[in-house]
């Protein structure tokens, strides 16, 4: 099992230059726990896409295998548990608001022993802040 940031889940769904190594670490462990609202950054994304000329046709496949891809996904869903860890990541590290909410919900799935969960995350600052909470970074 693994907690895959919405940075590392895209790739996954829109062809982008590191889809290659997620669907690597999807492949190896498909079982993705993810925070409960990582489908607001995804429709967000994809909302963007279409802005920068994503074609509708393609934009309803994407939809479709996210619909599916997260009827598997384990949520972290206990906001409150989530937001006490969020409001002290942001003091400790140089992240916005959604992203501490990302690590934080890690670190509530991780049951506080980041080392037994991977991270699974393409965003250079996030990486950092969670080996620096000490879970495992993937794709290495």
């Amino acid at each position: 099992m693994n907690f895959w940031d919405t940075s590392a889940v895209l790739p996954l769904l829109l062809d982008e230059k590191q889809t290659s190594a997620v669907k690597a670490v999807y492949e190896r462990d498909p079982v993705q726990t993810v925070w409960c609202l990582t489908d607001v950054e995804i429709a967000a994304a994809l909302s963007r896409r279409l802005r920068e000329g994503l074609s509708e046709d393609r934009a309803q496949r994407v939809r479709d295998d996210w619909k599916t891809l997260a009827q598997m996904w384990r949520p972290v869903a206990s906001v409150e548990l989530v937001r006490a860890r969020a409001i002290r990541i942001v003091q400790t590290h140089p992240l916005r608001a959604a992203d501490a909410l990302q690590l934080g919900a890690a670190l509530v799935a991780s049951d506080e022993r980041p080392e037994m969960l991977p991270f699974v995350c393409l965003d250079d600052r996030l990486r950092d802040a969670a080996r620096r909470e000490g879970f495992p970074i993937l794709p290495a």
